[in-house]
């Protein structure tokens, strides 16, 4: 049964869209006068029937606290382009995995950062050594193919990158971006190699980064090309639940991609560029500035308790504001600094982007709005709670040491702390700094729930298995979201004998022993690698409507050939795999209607060729296949003019 999954709206202003602690608010032609300050309105824009919903800044900008948020030129705000960020954003279909978004490693409540521990075993490879990093968990390494592949480091595992995830709400005031600076200012499409925007891009050029980063969220030689296409294919946010109102409001209408972008940019282009425009379009929205210390700046009285105010005097007191800079409040100086955390050689930071030996270890002062929410800190995640920072900058007992190797000479300034004044600074910094909206996720900072955030979906190991060769039971790689309608849905084998061959065995029926009773093969696949226990494979095996059921359950496991295993067949541990409907609903099991408009015609052939040429502006199903055979070719034009006209394939 498909689950209804969006949050719809009841025609009135959204409360996520009024002007909070503003005092009397005068609206004139094209600004809000406020008695906290002025805010320019970009527009006014209307998303459905009786709502109304203000333009960017009267919706985001207006504050006293902190200075307008820089906008370049080349990238102006608008409410179609922010909204199509936020799906963007949140959409774990941009990964060539299906189960990480650029939300899945910053999380509003903790600080935009991540709210996983992941561990890498820094240069050592030897987990559980100073050298250790707690990043954020990405992809399984992947082939060009999207094929399983052993990682040197990884294996068969969720890579974990580099270093900690950072907070994106006070980077839109960034000149550079990421710990080293290497998001610069200058955004250069990768796809052109056009410098787009000449200065003021560092949002644009983060964006960028991730979606084809082998380790954060992409296969390896994951191109724009391949990424546009897959977005033209797919149905917005649809691994999605608990939709925020906003963008349920901009999906009632069921668009694809390539409406979306035409709403937000005049043309349903989808590309490399455009993307990166709507995701630092969202992010310049998220402004933090509804903290305890931004009401007392703007004079409220009691806004932050008698100790919050001491800590505040002493965090100037004890030069902590040489970095974390109180210039426009934003709590850092965007500066790049070695404080000493570690030894330069394990990771040369700046130096890496601007080649200046004088850079080694330096990265970038991060803001410390909303760090009382995170649950690491420090480029690589050292420390878990803020009593240990504040230990470690005060060269406290006990506290881990600083390396002299290029240490930033204001480290020597900062002298030991009282027990009491370093309680009041903790106070303030954790407390006073936190705007209870990202606390709360509450708009603009609210979310989705994410495929991987639902238990109920997600496939689960069920132990079992029967060893092959050198003693090694083969295990099963289930980690794809089981919706139906993904077409890049897929099965690993890991642990198998080395150039083995292997099926997968599907039952309606649990296991009983450790086994599975098969009453479906598939495959056969072949294993790489060589030798007892090197073995991988993968099985794609496209969820194409009517080929399972919403709500049904099917357990799944390996069959390898393997003449080191009794009877000459090693088994993998059983998967129980749950098949549901994304946000959209279960597409129909034979749906010509590829336009979308509501009727089966020849506008829907002509459509179908134009995606065979490359051109999805019009395409609203989940995949262009529409035969299933495994290619987007003339067959499938074929196969529409059949379906118009009755017959499915």
């Amino acid at each position: 049964m498909s689950r209804p999954r969006m949050n719809g709206c009841n025609g009135t202003l959204p409360a996520a869209f009024r002007l909070r602690s503003m005092g009397s608010v005068h609206m004139s032609g094209t600004s809000i006068q406020t008695r906290r300050g002025q805010a320019t309105i970009f527009s006014i824009f209307t998303l459905g029937p009786g709502m109304l919903l203000l333009g960017m800044a009267a919706a985001y900008m207006a504050s006293a606290a902190l200075p307008p948020v820089p906008v370049p030129p080349q990238n102006p705000i608008t409410e179609e382009k922010r909204v199509l960020g936020k799906i963007l954003f949140w959409d774990e279909q941009l990964s060539t995995s299906n189960v990480v978004s650029c939300g899945t490693c910053h999380v509003p409540n903790r600080a935009g950062a991540d709210n996983r521990i992941a561990r890498n075993s820094g240069n050592d490879n030897v987990l559980n050594t100073p050298d250790d990093i707690l990043g954020s968990a990405g992809v399984i390494r992947s082939d060009v193919n999207n094929n399983y592949l052993r990682d040197a480091k990884f294996a068969l595992n969720p890579q974990i990158t580099g270093r900690a995830a950072n907070s994106l709400f006070v980077s839109a005031y960034a000149i550079d971006t990421f710990w080293d600076g290497r998001a610069r200012s200058q955004f250069v499409d990768p796809e052109t190699n056009q410098v787009v925007i000449p200065a003021g891009g560092a949002l644009e050029s983060q964006a960028v980064g991730p979606p084809v980063n082998s380790v954060e969220m992409a296969h390896d030689a994951m191109d724009w090309s391949r990424l546009t296409t897959k977005l033209a294919s797919v149905r917005p946010l649809d691994l999605a639940t608990d939709i925020p109102p906003d963008v349920a409001s901009a999906l009632a209408d069921r668009p694809s991609y390539p409406e979306l972008f035409r709403r937000a940019f005049g043309d349903p282009q989808i590309s490399a560029r455009r993307i990166a425009f709507a995701i630092a379009t969202y992010e310049r929205t998220l402004i933090a500035d509804q903290t305890p210390f931004d009401a007392f700046r703007a004079g409220v009285p009691g806004a932050m308790t008698p100790n919050q105010v001491n800590g505040f005097n002493q965090f100037q007191n004890h030069n902590c504001n040489a970095c974390h800079s109180l210039a426009g409040d934003l709590f850092t100086d965007n500066s790049f600094r070695n404080i000493g955390l570690r030894p330069v050689n394990e990771d040369l930071g700046r130096q890496i982007v601007t080649g200046n030996p004088a850079d080694r270890g330096k990265f970038k002062v991060p803001s410390l709005r909303n760090v009382g929410l995170k649950l690491t800190f420090m480029h690589n995640g050292q420390f878990q709670t803020l009593q240990d920072v504040l230990a470690f900058y005060a060269r406290a007992p006990g506290a881990p040491p600083q390396f002299p190797d290029n240490r930033d000479p204001l480290m020597n300034t900062i002298v030991p702390l009282p027990p009491n004044e370093a309680a009041q600074i903790q106070d303030f910094i954790q407390n006073a700094l936190t705007d209870p909206r990202v606390a709360a996720q509450s708009f603009p900072f609210n979310k989705p729930t994410l495929f991987v955030d639902r238990p109920q979906d997600r496939a689960t190991l069920l132990g079992g298995g029967v060893a092959g060769s050198g003693g090694v039971m083969p295990r099963i790689i289930v980690q794809a979201p089981s919706m139906i309608g993904n077409m890049n849905y897929r099965v690993g084998l890991d642990a198998s004998l080395g150039g083995s061959s292997a099926m997968l065995a599907l039952s309606s029926n649990p296991p009983v022993n450790g086994r599975i009773t098969p009453q479906t093969l598939l495959g056969p696949v072949a294993s790489s690698g060589t030798g007892a226990g090197t073995g991988t494979a993968t099985l794609h095996w496209p969820l194409t409507p009517g080929t399972v059921s919403p709500g049904q359950v099917l357990y799944a496991q390996w069959i390898v050939t393997d003449p080191g295993a009794p009877s000459s067949q090693a088994l993998s541990n059983v998967a129980r795999i749950p098949f549901f409907c994304g946000s959209y609903g279960c597409p129909p099991a034979c749906n010509p209607d590829v336009n979308g408009d509501g009727a089966s015609n020849g506008f829907d052939v002509m459509c179908q060729e134009l995606a065979v040429g490359g051109d999805f502006s019009c395409y609203v199903l989940p995949d262009a296949d529409f035969n299933g055979d495994g290619a987007v070719n003339g067959l499938d034009v074929l196969a529409v003019e059949e379906a118009v006209g009755g017959q499915c394939p």
